[in-house]
């Protein structure tokens, strides 16, 4: 089945203190969830034909106060002997799955079904282990929104959620998408970039694609966790129409494509307040606002009260024992028998985790154990490749370098490992990779600091991958000596330079270099050789001093499990380049809104360092730079190909009140490719002079013209009113620019807009 049926299979079918006494409940069996053990009519609530709010109520009556306290407090689900302490009588749940992130106990008289949750957003991740979960991985999350496909994005999804569903999960903790305020940030690599259209549209339809699974997806890290030093207590400030007009733009997005029933708020402040007690994002934004009806679940570690936390918002304590105390355990069952949380407000923390578990499958669908042999490996693997394929963005092709001569005799791979796999990014997405040693560890483990560690490299070969598809004598060097690599180049009719950047959770980047001295390795072997390619494995943006030198550069990002067929399929042509930036590449730190990243990191975590968000505002990436007119090293939407587009035909008008636009895109060239349009909006009295109001990419053979039509929602014409809470699209003669990157603008067209309000959800 070629990749292309697999991603459309995926997409079309349905797939199959004191730790509390409730660790220790029993594991409800699934028939106990589906099955009344005393008559049809036992159960009312598992009559399939109801919507998942009448389910609810019908199940909540019957519910006791415990019970319902019961869905709000989660544990930890691996063994961790340094979370026993003096204060916290810590173990790990019995019913848990090992390893894993974590478990919430259901209730067997009821059928309400346990919840085991598996990080992440990559694919199924496991704790640090001697024997983890193998299985696959998906390229980084910015990969992901490198290919500005939608459907891959939701493909990729499906393949991740069916492999936590058939290893006995129900809840998986991706959908990662904090906007890249800070490029250097260490959990770049998760995200969706720096724009919020691009961001929700890619996250919601992965998050859709997991949920189509029967399990549960989280929306995260809601909100402002721009940056890992100082992420437990770092208060970063923004007015709230900026706040409204970027990041959580890109939260609301995600939200109307992908329907996620979970939002997980995040560990720092937001304007004096920690998010996961934030009346003002989860009361007032999330849930008035935009009508949310599942559940907000709490990051591991990222709860600090009870009665504020509540009644601010928080539905769901996670990962006991990471927070100081069990907030959501026997002080919340207090609280609320003493009136300082109100027992309506219990009801509806349990109302919306039960509606999301119903809209989700949960109840009628219910894991059955690991049953990870029947998992279809070589299926997954043509997903994720595809996602990898399509991601990767060549930046630099020097008189037709690239793809790879078939006359050449000689290829040498130089760096990162690349005779054995392709790097992946630390922290809690970790996924150990099936198919290489059961540790998961195909190169010995080159972080010795423990956590975000190891340093793990899928094994998927790029070497391997060229030999098969090449009748050239293809070497590796792993150029730690730069004069021998230099000269062994001179040899070679080709030259391939790993360059890697390792970045994980936890810890930010020190700078957008190249770590350990690769900068002078590639700058030496283009000296050598003028038919250098620059492969980058990198979490985000890089900068690169050499790149005058070097004949070609691919981003590769971190691409996953089947990364190095990948990049191989790229390199040789057989796969043609379709991926574009979705951030900004500075060419130096002095254009970024902050050139040294706020904070300290050795504040311990009972002190309050500040960030000022108000610097850029909603002005977030190429709109910084539009602004301040500075020139990046690769702007955002850049991307290359073998092939050429074209765009023209550009028209506009009125639609309810949006924008609609039809252009034309047309493959000139002499290769098949994917080409991508990018629509920008131009008005006045915004963050910056433009913003992406929409994309297309098509697939079209050499000649072919197709003709698109991209619709800009009103809010990407509007400013949010912090009075009203609404939007306003001041009336007046807005631009349509066609784009192929926020640079390179190729057509643009005028169309005359009547002012309007909009509800604060836009309409």
């Amino acid at each position: 089945m070629s990749a292309s049926h697999r991603i459309a299979a995926l997409l079309g079918g349905t797939l199959l203190a004191t730790a509390p006494a409730l660790a220790q409940t029993t594991n409800n069996a699934p028939q106990a969830a589906t099955r009344p053990t005393d008559g049809p009519q036992a159960r009312p609530w598992m009559d399939r034909s109801l919507d998942a709010d009448a389910r609810t109520e019908l199940v909540l009556k019957e519910m006791t106060l415990d019970e319902k306290l019961q869905l709000t407090f989660g544990y930890f689900s691996t063994k961790a002997d340094w979370q026993r302490t003096a204060t916290k009588n810590y173990e790990m749940p019995k019913d848990g799955l090992p390893d894993s992130a974590g478990f919430i106990p259901g209730i067997p008289r009821l059928g309400i079904p346990n919840q085991w949750q598996t990080d992440a957003g990559l694919g199924v991740a496991t704790q640090r282990s001697p024997t983890p979960r193998l299985r696959t991985s998906l390229p980084s999350g910015i990969a992901t929104a490198a290919t500005w496909n939608p459907q891959v994005a939701q493909a990729g999804g499906a393949m991740i959620g069916r492999e936590a569903y058939l290893s006995g999960f129900n809840v998986q903790l991706a959908g990662g998408m904090n906007l890249m305020r800070e490029p250097r940030n260490g959990r770049n690599f998760e995200y969706g970039g720096e724009d919020p259209l691009l961001a929700g549209i890619i996250t919601g339809h992965e998050i859709k694609g997991i949920q189509s699974q029967n399990v549960v997806s989280t929306m995260k890290h809601y909100a402002f966790n721009g940056q890992e030093t100082n992420r437990f207590n770092i208060d970063h400030r923004i007015d709230e129409a900026a706040a409204r007009q970027s990041d959580l733009l890109a939260f609301e997005f995600a939200i109307e494509a992908g329907d996620p029933g979970s939002v997980m708020c995040a560990y720092n402040r937001v304007n004096g307040f920690y998010a996961c007690e934030n009346d003002w994002l989860l009361n007032r934004t999330l849930k008035k606002d935009w009508g949310y009806k599942g559940y907000v679940m709490s990051d591991w570690g990222a709860t600090h009260s009870t009665t504020q936390a509540a009644n601010a918002g928080l539905d769901q304590q996670s990962g006991w024992a990471f927070d100081r105390s069990p907030y959501f355990a026997d002080a919340l069952r207090e609280a609320v028998n003493n009136g300082y949380v109100p027992e309506a407000r219990a009801t509806d923390m349990a109302r919306r985790i039960l509606w999301a578990m119903f809209r989700n499958g949960l109840f009628d669908t219910p894991v059955a154990g690991d049953r990870a042999t029947t998992i279809d490996y070589a299926a997954h693997a043509a997903v994720t490749r595809a996602d990898a394929e399509e991601g990767i963005v060549l930046l630099k092709n020097s008189a037709g370098l690239l793809p790879l001569a078939s006359t050449a005799k000689s290829i040498l791979l130089i760096g990162a490992h690349a005779d054995v796999g392709v790097l992946s990014g630390g922290g809690s997405s970790q996924v150990y990779p099936h198919g290489g040693p059961a540790n998961g560890l195909a190169v010995a483990d080159e972080y010795p600091g423990g956590f975000p560690g190891p340093k793990l490299y899928h094994p998927s070969s790029p070497m391997k991958a060229l030999q098969a598809r090449t009748k050239a004598q293809v070497t590796y060097l792993d150029g730690k000596d730069v004069k021998a690599a230099a000269a062994a180049a001179r040899k070679a009719d080709a030259v391939i330079v790993f360059g890697e950047q390792w970045t994980g959770e936890s810890i930010d980047a020190p700078n957008l270099n190249l770590p350990d001295n690769q900068d002078a390795l590639i700058d030496a072997v283009a000296r050598a050789n003028r038919r250098t390619v620059v492969v980058l494995e990198t979490g985000g943006p890089v900068l690169m001093p050499w790149l005058g030198k070097v004949g070609a550069v691919l981003e590769a990002w971190y691409p996953g499990t089947s990364g190095g067929e990948a990049i191989a399929r790229v390199l040789t042509g057989e796969v043609n380049p379709s991926g574009h930036l979705p951030a900004t590449f500075p060419a130096s730190l002095a254009q970024l809104p902050r050139p040294v990243i706020e904070g300290n990191p050795k504040l311990d975590r009972d002190s309050h360092p500040m960030s000022n968000y108000n610097i850029e505002g909603a002005a977030v990436g190429y709109k910084w730079f539009d602004k301040t007119d500075a020139k990046p090293l690769f702007p955002f939407g850049y991307g290359l190909s073998y092939t050429i587009f074209t765009l023209g035909g550009l028209t506009a008008q009125p639609t309810g009140k949006g924008v609609q636009a039809r252009f034309t895109i047309t493959n000139s060239g002499k290769v098949r490719g994917k080409g991508l349009a990018q629509l920008y909006v131009a008005g006045s009295g915004w963050e910056a002079p433009k913003r992406l109001g929409g994309f297309a990419k098509v697939d079209l053979a050499p000649g072919e013209t197709r003709t698109m039509e991209v619709t800009v929602d009103p809010r990407l014409l509007a400013t949010f009113d912090s009075q009203t809470r609404g939007w306003k699209i001041a009336g007046g003669t807005y631009q349509l620019l066609l784009a192929n990157s926020a640079t390179d603008i190729v057509a643009r067209t005028s169309v005359r807009v009547a002012p309007a309000t909009l509800d604060n959800r836009g309409k």
